[in-house]
């Protein structure tokens, strides 16, 4: 008669995610989970100027033929999609600035949309830079 062998009881751990799904179903992920986003949200020009780049860019590479199309695919009017890519009109350094503007833990945005639409439509860079210089300056 053979000897038995004990089978090797070592017990394995791995890092697993769960995460819920629609109609509370369960979805288990291997890994550990992502760490959780810093507090706070970005301001609603931060997220308007980075969709005019992300639709400057659909137009450039002809995903989209026009703004009129876009403005069709978006449900927005015409005017409006006009408004969002006239902020392409403000100088680099305003639209870096603005991209990475910090995060907004409490209170209202320190810069509006409507405030920047004046600020795109001046023809000199340095013009809207002054203008810009202004309206941070409550910052």
């Amino acid at each position: 008669m053979k000897p038995q062998v004990e089978p090797d009881t070592t017990p394995v751990t791995r890092p697993f995610t769960v995460t819920r799904r629609c109609a509370g179903r369960q979805n288990v992920t291997p890994g550990t989970p992502p760490p959780s986003p810093p507090p706070g949200r970005l301001p609603r020009v931060t997220k308007l100027l980075a969709l005019a780049i992300h639709f400057d860019e659909l137009i450039r590479t002809g995903a989209v033929t026009s703004q009129a199309e876009l403005a069709r695919l978006g449900q927005v009017s015409r005017p409006r999609l006009t408004q969002i890519m006239n902020l392409l009109h403000l100088s680099p350094d305003i639209q870096e600035e603005i991209l990475h503007h910090c995060k907004i833990i409490t209170g209202r945005d320190p810069i509006t949309e409507r405030e920047l639409r004046v600020v795109a439509l001046l023809p000199s860079w340095e013009k809207q830079r002054t203008q810009f210089s202004r309206l941070t300056t409550h910052l």
